[in-house]
């Protein structure tokens, strides 16, 4: 039991990082997730930035669940166990963690352009009906 919750957690973990990285440009297409998408970021940023020396409380619910399991928890934190080191080699951990930082930015200003375009259409659509009814 333990471990089939285990394996959920992991995925519930893979599944947040990859939707901080490209949430943002899911919200081009839903723009009512853009919210959901700053939230997750900012407490990705917050985790991994903090010198407070917070963990994730999805990497708490793993080692917690491993236990339970029978199994060892580990000391590293997520990202240093399945990412770091395993999809791509430590050195470049910075270099991979900027281009994560400027991809969800761009995804940011894009989501905003997009917003900005859509709005000042809708405005030039209402300015151009009112003046046909007008008319």
């Amino acid at each position: 039991m333990y471990q089939v919750l285990t394996t959920l957690v992991l995925t519930l973990h893979f599944t947040y990082l990859a939707y901080v990285v490209v949430g943002g440009l899911l919200a081009w297409w839903w723009p009512r997730t853009i919210w959901l998408h700053l939230t997750a970021a900012g407490w990705g940023l917050v985790i991994v930035a903090n010198p407070w020396g917070w963990q994730c409380p999805l990497t708490d619910a793993e080692h917690w669940s491993r236990r339970r399991a029978g199994q060892a928890g580990f000391d590293a934190g997520f990202v240093d166990r399945y990412i770091e080191g395993v999809l791509y080699p430590a050195e470049y951990t910075v270099v991979l963690q900027t281009l994560a930082g400027l991809l969800v930015l761009g995804s940011w200003v894009g989501f905003y352009l997009r917003w900005r375009s859509a709005r000042d259409t809708g405005r030039k659509s209402e300015d151009s009906s009112e003046r046909t009814a007008n008319v």
